[in-house]
C-alpha cells in the first residue's frame, strides 16, 4: 500500500488519526510510548531494554520509563529471560494487542476518508 500525500494532506491525515484516538476512552500515550509499543508488537522478539534503546535511538532510562508506564497500563509485561537471568524480556499482552488493533482500525478509517 502506497500513499501519495503532499505535506498538508499527510498532516491532515495524521490530525484525523490523533483526534480520533484522543476521543476514545483509552489511555493517551506519548509518542515515545507509542513508538516503543509499536516496536515491541511489530518487530520480531525477543525485546530487551537495551535492544529497544538501540532500535529507537533513545537512552535505556527513557525506555525503562516508557516500559514502566506501558506495564502499568498492562500493554506490555516484563519477564525474566530464562537463558540469562540478568536480562529482562519485554513482552506483548492481550490488552496491548487490542489497543493497537483499535488504533489500526482508526488509521484505516482515516485512510478511507482520504480516498
Amino acid at each position: 500500500m502506497e500513499f501519495d500525500f503532499n505535506e498538508l494532506q499527510a498532516l491532515d491525515f495524521w490530525r484525523r488519526v490523533v483526534v480520533a484516538t484522543v476521543r476514545r476512552d483509552a489511555p493517551d500515550l506519548t509518542a515515545r510510548q507509542m513508538g516503543l509499543l509499536l516496536t515491541v508488537y511489530m518487530a520480531p522478539p525477543p525485546h530487551t531494554v537495551r535492544g529497544l534503546a538501540e532500535i529507537l535511538n533513545i537512552s535505556k532510562p527513557a525506555v525503562t520509563r516508557a516500559v514502566d508506564r506501558l506495564s502499568e497500563l498492562q500493554m506490555l509485561r516484563r519477564k525474566a529471560d530464562e537463558t540469562d537471568r540478568r536480562s529482562v524480556l519485554i513482552q506483548r499482552t492481550v490488552r496491548g494487542s487490542v489497543f493497537l488493533r483499535e488504533i489500526g482500525e482508526i488509521i484505516a478509517a482515516a485512510g478511507l476518508q482520504e480516498g
